[in-house]
C-alpha cells in the first residue's frame, strides 16, 4: 500500500491497517483529529477493498414512518411532535398496508419501518402492523421498529425484551434498524434525548435481537454536542457487543441536521467530516461487514466519495423518508434504482442488489 502521509501520525497505522490489528482508543482519536484527511481515508479503503473489493451494495427499499406522534422530547428531533400539533399524522394499519403497496412495482425488497412513540396505541397496534404487511408481502423484509421504539414497547406491554421481539418476529419482523444509539455517553446524552432509552438499554435490546437469532443494524449521530472521544468510545462498546454476539450486519452513521430542532444554532456537518466519520468506522468496527453511506443524510455526491473512504453500502431507494426531512434536509426523498447504479459505476464501483441480509438479488 503506497501512501504518502501528510500527517507523521499515521504512518505507524500502516502496518496495524496491513497486518489485521485492531485499532486502539488511542488509535481512533489519531485517525479522528488527523488533519490528513486523505491519509485516513487511504488507511480505510485499504481495509474496504481488502473485505469487499470492488463492490458496492444497494437495496430496493421503501420506508414508511407510520406516526410522527411521539411522548418523547428529544432536543435533536424536528419529526417527533404532540397529539395536539397541526402537523401530528397517524396511520391506520390499513394505510400502512397501503402505503406500502403503491411502490411494489420496484420489487421491493425491504419495508423499514420506524416512527414515533405514539401514546395511545397499544402493543398490539404495533404488532397488526407487521403482521399484516407479512400476510400482504410475504417475499418482502421487515426492518422495523429501533431499539427505543422496542424500548417503549416493553413499557407499554409490561413484557420483557426478549417477549416483546419474540413475538414480534413470530409475525414476520425481519431485522432492527440501528436508529436510536445516537451517542452513548450517558451526559451528552441527557442533554439530547434524557427521556429515551439510555445506551446501555440500547445495546441491551440489540443484544437480546441477536440472541434470537435477529440481526440489526448499529448508528451513531455525530455532528452535534459529542466530542472526538464520545465517538470513540462509542465506537468501541458497538464493537465490544459484536465480539459478543456478532448480530450486526451494517454501521451507519448519521450526520445530525439541526434545522427545527433546539440545536438549530449549530452549523450542518460538514463534507470533510462526514467522510471523516465513515473512515473512521471502517477502522475502529473491524469486525462489523458493512458500512453505509447513507445518501440522504450526507448527499448523493458526498456517498460517492465515501465508496473510497470505507463505505461499501449506499443504502437504497429509500421513497418518501419524512425524519430527516423534517430537520431540513435537501436531499430528494427518493432515488431511483438506475440512478444509483450510475452513482456506483461514476465512483468506480461495482454495484451489487442486496437484500437487507445481504444476499444478492439477482
Amino acid at each position: 500500500m503506497m501512501i504518502f502521509f501528510r500527517d507523521k501520525n499515521l504512518r505507524p497505522l500502516k502496518n496495524k491497517v496491513l497486518a489485521g490489528e485492531r485499532f486502539s482508543f488511542e488509535d481512533g482519536l489519531t485517525v479522528m483529529n488527523s488533519p490528513d484527511l486523505l491519509g485516513v481515508g487511504a488507511l480505510a479503503n485499504n481495509v474496504r477493498e481488502r473485505m469487499h473489493g470492488d463492490n458496492a451494495y444497494y437495496i430496493n427499499n421503501r420506508h414508511i414512518n407510520p406516526t410522527n406522534i411521539c411522548v418523547a422530547s428529544c432536543q435533536f428531533c424536528a419529526f417527533g411532535v404532540k397529539e395536539n400539533n397541526p402537523d401530528a399524522y397517524e396511520m391506520t394499519v390499513d394505510q400502512v398496508v397501503e402505503s406500502a403497496r403503491s411502490h411494489m412495482n420496484g420489487k421491493v425488497s425491504e419495508f423499514h419501518l420506524v416512527g414515533g412513540l405514539h401514546p395511545s396505541w397499544p402493543f398490539d397496534t404495533y404488532v397488526e402492523i407487521i403482521k399484516q404487511l407479512h400476510d400482504n408481502f410475504p417475499d418482502v423484509h421487515l426492518q422495523a421498529f429501533t431499539a427505543v421504539e422496542i424500548d417503549y414497547l416493553t413499557e407499554i406491554s409490561g413484557l420483557s425484551i426478549r417477549e416483546v421481539l419474540t413475538r414480534l418476529r413470530d409475525v414476520g419482523l425481519g431485522s432492527l434498524p440501528g436508529g436510536g444509539a445516537e451517542i452513548f455517553n450517558p451526559k451528552i446524552r441527557r442533554k439530547i434525548c434524557a427521556h429515551k432509552a439510555t445506551g446501555e438499554r440500547w445495546l441491551e435490546i440489540h443484544r437480546t435481537a441477536h440472541q434470537i437469532g435477529m440481526q440489526t443494524n448499529c448508528t451513531m449521530l455525530y455532528g452535534h454536542i459529542e466530542s472526538p472521544e464520545d465517538r470513540i468510545d462509542h465506537f468501541i462498546q458497538l464493537r465490544d457487543l459484536q465480539d459478543e454476539t456478532g448480530g450486526f450486519m451494517t454501521f451507519i452513521p448519521l450526520a445530525f441536521h439541526p434545522e427545527n430542532t433546539a440545536f438549530h444554532h449549530l452549523p450542518r456537518t460538514t463534507g470533510q467530516l462526514d467522510l471523516r466519520m465513515l473512515a473512521v468506522g471502517r477502522l475502529m468496527l473491524d469486525n462489523i461487514p458493512h458500512i453505509k453511506a447513507f445518501w440522504i443524510m450526507i448527499t448523493p455526491k458526498i456517498a460517492q466519495m465515501a465508496l473510497s473512504f470505507g463505505a461499501d453500502d449506499m443504502d437504497g431507494t429509500v421513497v418518501e423518508e419524512k425524519i430527516i426531512h423534517a430537520a431540513g434536509a435537501l436531499t430528494e426523498q427518493e432515488t431511483s434504482k438506475n440512478l444509483l447504479i450510475d452513482m456506483i459505476r461514476e465512483a468506480g464501483r461495482v454495484p451489487v442488489e442486496r437484500d437487507t441480509v445481504y444476499n444478492v438479488v439477482a
